[in-house]
């Protein structure tokens, strides 16, 4: 067995968090939290201490709000919330919010029955938010479910490992359909969506939803064709607990006569009742805003989206490079052309060796590799503030333990 020392560690003693949420942070914003915690700004008090309507956190949560806008390059016409209840919350606020809208409500009344919502089911996540819309009494159209996976044991079976052609989806008709969802990364599967896929084949006169939790500002998003973008804070963008919510305004106009609207709407997940009250109806998760807001900043400061994106194929080029090495021995599930750059899975050629690989790695300053216990496997999570230098620690490992074992398996 090697005896090479452990892979270098991050500063601090850390490890590498290779975790698929909560994430690993950029250290300099830890510093900047650590150095403001007890004082914040020589305002006597730490931001978790803070009245939400005092002066000192009014300038937090517009400074982040105004350093997101630059970073993604949102366009007037669109709000930036801040809400609470994650990814998960917003499966049921997207539907509820959308056919509270002025222009659903007069399109469906122009059809004279319910219109439908379009699912795009590529994983488990999407899979949820049409689970849940449907216990809302939502009338979806599945534009399609995964892939048929031909199983030697169990036949035919759907598998989430990539996606069917345009050619094949079953997109419902602009004049009946509120609006297409989807989730660009799926965190569980490790499949990435690319928006333009689904943006190029929607009717424009259809807004999209995009959930974004676990690739928002890992690449540009040109969010003028969005009709609205949800993404929890906890992969990407700060600590869990707030989820942001990226709206077109039109969106969000309501005809107030019509009080059966917003009848099952309730304010918390009410876009419209955030807006108005600058994401503040009522207190906000204060300290987590703070640190998304550091986050932004830190983006601007690594040269914006463009180059997170350039890191991030970096970073998962290495991994897919030594993969793509040994097929025999590391297995990706994945068509290559929709392989996510922020969750990337494999297989070892037994579960028992799997085990060891784990065990391993966290002897190596590596954790949070398990696979989901839903597949099994490995997976690893590398988002924005993962260093090159943690991607590098860990394909030194996988070459070491792949020369370790190569000849354990036929």
């Amino acid at each position: 067995m090697s005896q090479n020392p452990p892979a270098d560690r991050p500063p601090y003693g850390r490890v590498w968090n290779f975790s698929a949420g909560p994430s690993t942070l950029p250290v300099s914003v830890l510093e900047e939290v650590q150095r403001d915690l007890i004082n914040y700004k020589d305002n006597g008090l730490s931001v978790m201490e803070m009245s939400h309507r005092s002066k000192a956190y009014s300038e937090i949560i517009t400074n982040a709000e105004g350093t997101l806008r630059r970073v993604l390059s949102v366009p007037d016409n669109y709000s930036v919330l801040f809400m609470q209840g994650g990814g998960t919350g917003e499966f049921a606020a997207a539907y509820l919010n959308l056919f509270a809208s002025k222009s659903v409500r007069e399109k469906q009344s122009k059809l004279g029955r319910q219109l439908r919502c379009d699912y795009l089911v590529t994983g488990t996540w999407s899979k949820g938010g049409l689970k849940e819309v449907t216990r809302l009494g939502a009338t979806p159209n599945v534009v399609f479910n995964g892939i048929e996976s031909s199983n030697k044991e169990h036949g035919s079976a759907i598998a989430y490992t990539s996606l069917p052609p345009v050619s094949e989806w079953n997109l419902g008709k602009p004049e009946e359909t509120a609006y297409v969802y989807y989730c660009e990364n799926e965190t569980i599967h490790g499949l990435e969506t690319p928006s333009s896929l689904v943006l190029d084949a929607v009717d424009p006169s259809v807004p999209v939803i995009c959930d974004m939790s676990s690739s928002m500002l890992s690449h540009p998003v040109d969010v003028s064709r969005f009709g609205a973008i949800i993404a929890g804070a906890q992969k990407n963008m700060g600590p869990a607990g707030v989820t942001i919510v990226i709206v077109r305004k039109d969106l969000l106009e309501r005809d107030e006569s019509d009080k059966d609207a917003i009848q099952n709407l309730p304010s918390v997940l009410d876009w419209c009742y955030f807006d108005k009250a600058g994401s503040m109806p009522n207190t906000p998760p204060t300290f987590a805003i703070y640190v998304c807001g550091l986050v932004f900043k830190w983006v601007e400061t690594q040269g914006g989206v463009s180059e997170l994106e350039r890191l991030r194929k970096a970073r998962a080029d290495l991994v897919y490079n030594t993969i793509n090495a040994h097929p025999d021995f590391f297995s990706g599930p994945v068509d290559k052309r929709y392989r996510s750059a922020m969750n990337l899975v494999f297989n070892l050629p037994t579960p028992e060796l799997e085990a060891e690989f784990i065990a391993r790695a966290a002897k190596r300053n590596m954790i949070q590799l398990k696979g989901h216990r839903s597949l099994g496997g490995i997976r690893v999570s590398l988002y924005n503030a993962m260093p090159i230098e943690g991607a590098e620690a860990f394909v030194s490992f996988m070459d070491e333990f792949y020369n370790e074992h190569r000849h354990d398996v036929q």
